[in-house]
C-alpha cells in the first residue's frame, strides 16, 4: 500500500484507491483561502465503472494509491461478453468485460498489442495510445476539385468504426484517429 502526498493530487493521471475501488484523477484545482487549510478539488473517474465524481481532498487527509499493474496483451476478438486478449507470456486468455471496453473496441485490430490495466488481478481498463493508425476500408471516392479544407465524408475503418474524414481521403489510405474523442486527426504517412 502506498500513501500519496497531498501535493501529488495536484497533477492529473494519478490513480488512487477510494472506497476500495480505483479512481483516476482527471481534473484538479488547488484552493487556499485565508485562515483555512488548503483543499484540492478533483474530478475522479472510477476505472471499473467509468462514472465520474467530484471530491474535495483536505490537507492532511490520507490518500491511498491504488495498486494498479499494466500488462501488454494481444487483442484476439470481442463478443457479447467483452474483449478477449491473450497474455503472450502465459498464453492465458483474459476477458475484459464489455462495459469497460465498449468505447474502445472500435480502435482495436485483431492481433494488435494492447496494454491492460489490472487492479487486484482484475482487468479494469485498456491503456490505449492517444492516437492510433487505422486503414480506410470503404469510403466514397473524392470528386475532382475537392479541397483539403472543404467538407468531410464518412469512412469505414478496418475495425468497422465509421469516422468522418476530409474529402481527399480514399480507400486504402491509413488515417490517424484520436482514441479519446474518436475523431479523425490526419492522414498517416505510409
Amino acid at each position: 500500500m502506498s500513501v500519496l502526498d497531498f501535493s501529488d493530487l495536484k497533477s492529473t493521471g494519478h490513480i488512487i484507491k477510494y472506497n476500495n475501488e480505483p479512481y483516476q484523477i482527471i481534473w484538479s484545482n488547488f484552493m487556499r483561502t485565508a485562515q483555512r487549510k488548503p483543499v484540492i478539488q478533483a474530478k475522479l473517474r472510477n476505472l471499473m465503472t467509468g462514472k465520474v465524481m467530484e471530491y474535495s481532498f483536505k490537507y492532511g487527509e490520507k490518500i491511498e494509491g491504488a495498486d494498479v499493474t499494466k500488462r501488454k496483451c494481444q487483442y484476439l476478438y470481442s463478443d457479447d461478453e467483452g474483449a478477449h486478449f491473450m497474455d503472450p507470456e502465459s498464453f492465458e486468455t483474459i476477458v475484459v468485460p464489455k462495459i469497460i471496453v465498449e468505447d474502445q473496441i472500435k480502435f482495436l485490430k485483431e492481433g494488435s498489442d494492447t496494454t491492460i490495466m489490472f487492479f487486484e488481478d482484475r482487468p479494469i481498463a485498456l491503456d490505449l495510445p492517444i492516437k492510433i493508425d487505422l486503414k480506410v476500408m470503404e469510403t466514397t471516392p473524392g470528386v475532382k476539385g475537392d479541397t483539403a479544407t472543404g467538407g468531410s465524408k464518412p469512412a469505414t475503418l478496418e475495425t468497422g468504426y465509421v469516422v468522418n474524414v476530409p474529402l481527399f481521403i480514399k480507400e486504402g489510405d491509413v488515417v490517424r484517429v484520436n482514441t479519446q474523442s474518436g475523431d479523425y486527426v490526419e492522414r498517416a504517412s505510409n
